[in-house]
């Protein structure tokens, strides 16, 4: 297997693709400078390093034609560059990112990467290969719990999909009671990012500057998290209603991030001031983005970074309503996973990067019948949580007649 990229995420992958068999050998690539001392950790004869840049097309494309699956724990932007290699390379390929982007509004843009996904859809097809997208977290592990609680419905009327990565009790201890567990940069762009939901059977785009405004928030509570969440909408849930065939039957969908109290109110007032804007302004005849400027200046911070023995909490729920049998019908899904203070590893990375070697692992062992480009609604629920419960991240499942 090769692993492109050694973060957060890639550090748990190549944890669990190591020791979760006896053959697998995994060549890491990335360019950060302690990867070599990184990688002595495990067996010479299971992982070997390739210092290489993700710029650098020819030498990852030389290392996929040697491999029999790709892990692309990159940032975002590289995600469908690198499906688009893999499919010329004729290699399956496993991903957490989307390939497309969720901020895109730009109806041209839109247009010309649809056609590139479908130009790599076709090229992966005809390689007979395959290329799992969005297969982390949320987007991922939400996506199959979602497939798998439609199933249990005649009709539904509402569909609510939630996500949090959150400090646990013992890192609560900065003003905005948040650590980051993934990509700062990546938090800044989905706290400016467009969301759509569905409302009384319509579509609605939200307006990104009021996604943190009282009236758009709602509290959830959750066992296990001691306070209850703050959620906000976050992401496309019309082009999820979409591709679960809810499209015009389904009467309220979101998609909904959470986080602890106080959040919404700090950056509501951040995000109005511009200050998690793209475009650059002129600081003493230096160009500064203000979102690159406020992502490093809070991950500069060692009071936003989880140390010690200080645990974080990932999160997702499943909330499905509608009609089984003529009876009004409520089932949740949850997951609440924390950092495994034995391993180290966060509760984020545990379930994007476990998730992504357990992707790597059905397309290694032929699992997915399709060919292409594939999102987690093409992956079986049995092909995922029991691999994630002998991991110890366990799914909790509700049922409850539904007042409406």
């Amino acid at each position: 297997m090769l692993l492109l990229g050694l973060g957060a995420q890639g550090k748990a992958a190549l944890h669990d693709l190591v020791n979760s068999d006896d053959d697998t050998h995994v060549v890491v690539a990335d360019v950060d400078p302690s990867l070599t001392a990184y990688v002595t950790r495990y067996p010479n004869a299971r992982v070997c390093a390739e210092s290489l840049d993700a710029t650098d097309e020819a030498g990852i494309a030389a290392l996929m034609r040697e491999a029999d699956v790709v892990v692309e724990a990159l940032p975002g932007p590289f995600a469908l560059r690198m499906g688009t290699l893999a499919a010329e390379c004729g290699v399956g390929l496993v991903s957490s990112m989307y390939y497309r982007d969720p901020q895109q509004r730009d109806a041209r843009i839109l247009a010309e990467s649809e056609r590139e996904i479908a130009r790599v859809d076709a090229m992966a097809k005809a390689k007979g290969v395959v290329l799992l997208t969005e297969f982390g977290l949320d987007p991922g592990l939400d996506l199959i719990l979602g497939a798998a609680a439609l199933r249990e419905f005649d009709a539904v009327h509402e569909f609510h999909a939630y996500g949090a990565g959150i400090p646990a009790a013992n890192a609560r201890d900065n003003p905005l009671t948040y650590k980051f567990s993934w990509s700062p940069i990546g938090v800044m762009r989905s706290y400016r990012r467009p969301a759509r939901v569905i409302t009384k059977g319509e579509a609605v785009e939200l307006d990104p500057t009021t996604l943190f405004e009282p009236e758009r928030i709602h509290r959830l509570d959750v066992d296990g998290i001691g306070l209850p969440l703050e959620c906000y909408p976050n992401g496309d849930a019309v082009h999820y209603a979409e591709l679960f065939g809810l499209r015009g039957t389904v009467r309220e969908m979101a998609r909904y991030t959470g986080r602890l109290p106080g959040h919404s109110a700090f950056w509501n007032v951040m995000v109005k001031s511009g200050f998690v804007d793209a475009p650059p302004i002129t600081v003493d005849d230096v160009q500064v983005s203000p979102i690159a400027f406020t992502a490093a200046l809070l991950a500069g911070q060692r009071q936003f970074q989880y140390t010690g023995d200080e645990q974080d909490l990932a999160f997702i729920r499943v909330d499905v309503r509608g009609l089984r049998a003529g009876k009004r019908l409520r089932v949740t899904y949850d997951v609440v996973d924390t950092r495994d203070l034995t391993t180290g590893f966060t509760a984020m990375q545990r379930t994007v990067g476990f998730t992504l070697a357990i992707g790597a692992r059905l397309i290694l062992d032929g699992a997915l019948a399709a060919r292409g480009v594939l999102t987690p609604l093409d992956v079986s629920y049995d092909h995922v949580f029991p691999a994630l419960a002998r991991r110890g991240i366990h799914v909790t499942r509700r049922e409850e007649a539904w007042d409406a």
